[in-house]
């Protein structure tokens, strides 16, 4: 049982969680995740590592409100267990001195480019981070990440804080400054770090992103993290979750990421709204 000592909101939906698991916390690593399942008849969902203490034993998780699971575990409080907590998993982010990194992030995915932003600072690259949520409110770890970049810029969909518009927008002003960007890390949503490979690609930019896809043991048994990059097939729990960009086939990631929608929307209903929907009230329990 991995016990919550700490839970706050840090934006619309999106809780910070402080959990006691020592063995975790004592070999986490930059780009990692854990797999948890809260309870018995619980699923098992893949959550970013976004820091920890190895002398306190805890990591931190930022969770964002979309699913069944999430949902769950947004009711939950301090005090309260998690049944099953696996982890580190994933290879961990490769960080070495490099020159300039551009860690571009968006939305919720602010908290998993905060400890690879952090680590390339501590061995000697400029750090510029760029940020790209949906409004002001959206916005957290603004301090922390200040700490440990050289620049900060953040863009939002309605312009209610910094550049109005997109994050890739903040890419290309920095590329049209003359800025040299020896590499590029995109962690959020996969249209996004599409638009950034997309982007960085025309100007041969070494490209880094971090895949979250479909995935089940995350051990790389079940094969459900499947994902084309090149000519291989990669699963994103043993290879991953880090690929080159310019290689990941965000069509099929994209569309594969979009396989269970309908069971998620059921899974979120009222047991009587899901008669007739094709689910049996069990949906994601």
């Amino acid at each position: 049982m991995y016990t919550i000592l700490r839970k706050d909101n840090v934006a619309p939906n999106v809780d910070r969680y402080v959990i006691a698991a020592p063995d975790v916390a004592a070999k986490a690593q930059p780009g990692q995740f854990v797999v948890l399942r809260l309870h018995e008849q619980g699923e098992r969902i893949p959550i970013s590592i976004s820091d920890w203490n190895r002398d306190a034993g805890t990591i931190t998780l930022i969770v964002q409100v979309v699913g069944h699971t999430t949902q769950q575990m947004a009711a939950m409080e301090i005090g309260d267990s998690i049944l099953d907590l696996l982890g580190p998993l994933g290879k961990p982010a490769v960080i070495e001195p490099m020159g300039t990194i551009a860690c571009v992030a968006g939305g919720v995915a602010t908290a998993i480019i905060y400890p690879e932003a952090r680590q390339h600072r501590k061995v000697g690259n400029r750090v510029l981070t760029l940020v790209g949520v949906r409004n002001q409110d959206h916005l957290f770890y603004q301090e922390e990440l200040a700490a440990i970049s050289d620049r900060v810029l953040v863009a939002t969909d309605d312009g209610s804080y910094g550049h109005k518009g997109f994050v890739t927008d903040l890419l290309q002003q920095v590329i049209d400054d003359g800025i040299h960007l020896d590499q590029v890390i995109a962690i959020g949503p996969i249209p996004m770090m599409q638009a950034v490979a997309e982007l960085t690609k025309r100007y041969e930019i070494k490209t880094v992103v971090s895949l979250n896809p479909i995935m089940m043991d995350g051990t790389g048994m079940c094969g459900a993290c499947r994902v084309r990059v090149g000519d291989e097939i990669k699963f994103c729990c043993t290879d991953g979750p880090e690929f080159d960009g310019h290689l990941v086939d965000f069509t099929s990631l994209l569309r594969r990421s979009r396989l269970y929608e309908r069971l998620e929307y059921e899974a979120s209903l009222p047991v009587k709204e899901r008669e007739g929907k094709g689910c049996d009230g069990r949906c994601h329990e």
